[in-house]
């Protein structure tokens, strides 16, 4: 067909038009697209911050903590928020309040909510209720004075079952208020101890007591000891797992209402030369003796019973002796107990469990593990049959897993999607919420790049590799090879807070995650492997990662390296130091310099002394031979300490106590080692106050800088 030459005019003066617009359209794009920028600090630190959320049990509604992080703790806000289930809504706020609320609980018919939140008057944490399907502001049900914790309703949404403490000696809450008063008014401040641990990372240990309580789900029901004057609780050994709260025990009502199954141990009086087994135990709701439903040196928690109320599952650790390290498994009891022998659901699975859901309506088990960086979703048959992968997002870490009804939800982030609530189990999992995805948009930022290599004692190494904002593969960039703590641990595809793998390569460094043996998430042997060896083994597989990760990418300046870590990170970063004269810099925080000084003066001593083979005073080597401190003086061997190092430590850090990094300071300043030492008065383990992290991230760029630029 013949185009007139009029029509061809005016089409060529329209597909210009066209052109024109869509260009304009494109810019119009491009200046509407939010412009991206390397990482800082504000980004990390403002990101908000989801709890783990509670799906109500008729499946219709999740509800979760947000907490709006600031500089100062005294602008921070942290509060309750609902999301609905069975549509699109967005989350809506629930709660106004700065204290915040945790340990959340719902009502069996869904329309009521409890937790724990310190508000104006409480001087410990009380459990408060709020009526969800009738609105109102929330009511204190509690005014214990040592607070309560974990509080739980009864199947029949009568009664609340809940954790607290008292002193010794103490029978009532009038015992507990006359004790608290008299020992604010005595004039001395000794702490006396007659059994370890004295202390828990950053707190003094007390006397206090924990307990078991039930109360009438009404305000001002008076609460009603359920252990005290028990032959359990009359052990020298007895007592729940220790948290910043005090001791926990892991409770739950049964199906009928009728009694409290928990966790607990009976040997914490053993603790400086035994591992604490955690049993299973029941108590009649109305009082009575307990009874023990395990007898064996496993350890139980995370106690579930299935919707149908005939299956009672936990998961369990072998606590093998003279191991370091056990599989958290998935295990399974028939309820009423036949047998006080469990069904290991997940025997043949060589990974330990992170979580797991139940949801209504299924016989099969949700759970997560870690491997290779991630923690994605799969599940098992309540017979220990049939293990599945269940749909998961590619990337990234599972943070949380709950079931309500037949709903599963939970919390999904990876190392650049900060934190969401995601429904999990039905298919794809779907994004809830989007607190954080908006900020998260605005950031140059790349997902890590997975590389694995055979090392050189024949294991396979997993590793990741962050690269800087603007990175492009034709430069050279230094390489910073940064050390996870545990040893039982992994490094995880996830947003995180103290060591942030982007803001870490901020100022131009590729940064490289590497998974050495004694890691979590390859099995048990490899977790194990550390075991005599704690230092040596593990820091030549971070070198010869950094030999792999400079053959294999040719944008990494092999010229200048350094490498650090915090906690067991920081031991492997002295143990680099004082071994190799490779890196050009290193950074320690809560690094131990000599195994001896830790063993003696740290809150965690029997794991050390089985992972050293023996005690301090035997025969064994290794607690010589692999003491950094030790190997300082090598310098007729080519080693000892030269490289520059930054070292840190929070005061109250009762982990790995601050004697270390004094002494590493010590040597390095007696030996002529460029160094510095920054101590953080009020910080413990971590550095978890906002200026401090600030301050923190900005000394190392600049110990970094000062010798890799």
């Amino acid at each position: 067909m013949t185009i007139p030459r009029l029509s061809v005019l005016a089409f060529i003066i329209s597909a210009q038009l066209a052109g024109a617009a869509l260009a304009a359209g494109a810019a119009l794009a491009a200046d509407a697209a939010p412009a991206r920028h390397a990482i800082t600090h504000e980004d990390v630190w403002l990101m908000k911050r989801l709890g783990a959320p509670q799906p109500s049990p008729d499946g219709r509604w999740a509800v979760f903590a947000v907490t709006d992080p600031a500089y100062d703790s005294k602008e921070q806000w942290s509060d309750l928020w609902i999301k609905s289930l069975t549509d699109d809504t967005p989350a809506r706020r629930l709660t106004f309040s700065k204290g915040g609320e945790g340990a959340l609980n719902w009502s069996p018919d869904s329309k009521q909510l409890i937790f724990i939140a310190k508000r104006d008057g409480d001087e410990a944490g009380q459990i408060y209720r709020i009526d969800i399907a009738g609105g109102g502001e929330a009511q204190r049900l509690t005014t214990l004075t040592l607070g309560a914790r974990t509080p739980k309703f009864s199947p029949d949404g009568k009664q609340i079952l809940f954790v607290s403490d008292l002193f010794p000696g103490n029978v009532s809450e009038d015992d507990v208020k006359q004790t608290a008063k008299q020992r604010k008014e005595r004039k001395y401040s000794a702490r006396a101890y007659e059994s370890f641990p004295p202390r828990y990372f950053d707190k003094w240990l007390d006397d206090k007591q924990v307990r078991l309580f039930v109360m009438d789900a009404a305000i001002g029901a008076r609460p009603r000891d359920l252990l005290s004057g028990t032959t359990l609780a009359a052990m020298a050994g007895f007592g729940g797992g220790q948290g910043d709260e005090g001791q926990s025990l892991d409770a739950i009502w049964a199906p009928d209402g009728k009694s409290i199954v928990f966790a607990a141990a009976t040997n914490r009086d053993e603790l400086a030369r035994n591992s604490a087994y955690t049993q299973i135990f029941s108590v009649p709701a109305a009082g009575g003796d307990t009874t023990r439903l395990t007898a064996d040196k496993r350890s139980y928690g995370s106690l579930k019973f299935s919707a149908d109320g005939k299956t009672l599952f936990a998961l369990t650790e072998a606590e093998e002796a003279g191991k370091v390290y056990d599989v958290s498994r998935l295990a399974s009891f028939s309820w009423p107990l036949r047998s006080a022998a469990p069904a290991i659901l997940t025997a043949a699975l060589d990974r330990s469990i992170g979580r797991y859901a139940l949801p209504a309506g299924s016989n099969r088990v949700l759970f997560s593990y870690e491997h290779a960086g991630l923690e994605q979703l799969h599940s098992i048959g309540y017979n220990g049959a049939d293990l599945r992968d269940e749909p998961s997002l590619p990337t990234g870490a599972i943070g949380a897993l709950n079931a309500g009804g037949k709903a599963v939800v939970g919390l999904w982030e990876s190392s650049v999607n900060p934190p969401e609530v995601y429904a999990f189990g039905n298919g794809a999992p779907k994004r809830l919420t989007a607190f954080n995805t908006e900020r998260a948009a605005t950031i140059d930022w790349q997902a890590p790049e997975h590389f694995w290599f055979k090392a050189s004692d024949g294991r396979m190494i997993h590793n990741m590799v962050i690269k800087p904002a603007g990175f492009d593969p034709a430069k050279k960039y230094p390489l910073f090879a940064v050390i996870h703590g545990g040893a039982a641990n992994m490094w995880r595809d996830q947003f995180v807070l103290r060591w942030n793998y982007h803001l870490l390569a901020r100022p131009g460094y590729v940064v490289l995650l590497t998974d050495y043996k004694g890691s979590t998430g390859y099995g048990e042997e490899f977790a194990r492997a550390i075991q005599g060896d704690p230092l040596k083994g593990p820091a030549d597989e971070i070198n010869e990662a950094v030999d792999e990760a400079i053959k294999k990418y040719d944008y990494i300046d092999s010229g200048k390296l350094a490498a650090g870590g915090a906690s067991y990170g920081g031991h492997l970063a002295n143990w680099l130091q004082a071994t190799t004269t490779r890196y050009k810099a290193i950074v320690s925080h809560a690094g131990e310099m000599d195994l001896i000084m830790q063993w003696g003066t740290s809150d965690s001593i029997w794991g050390r002394e089985v992972n050293s083979g023996g005690p301090v005073w035997g025969e064994q080597a290794v607690w010589r031979e692999q003491s950094p401190v030790l190997q300082g003086g090598n310098h007729a061997k080519g080693t000892g300490f030269t490289t520059p190092i930054l070292i840190s430590v929070g005061e109250l850090d009762y982990r790995v106590p601050a004697n270390n990094a004094l002494m590493n300071f010590a040597t390095q300043q007696r030996l002529n080692v460029p160094s510095k030492l920054i101590v953080f008065p009020d910080e413990n383990h971590w550095i978890l106050k906002g200026e401090n992290s600030r301050y923190f991230y900005n000394e190392v760029h600049g110990w970094l800088a000062k010798y890799l630029k």
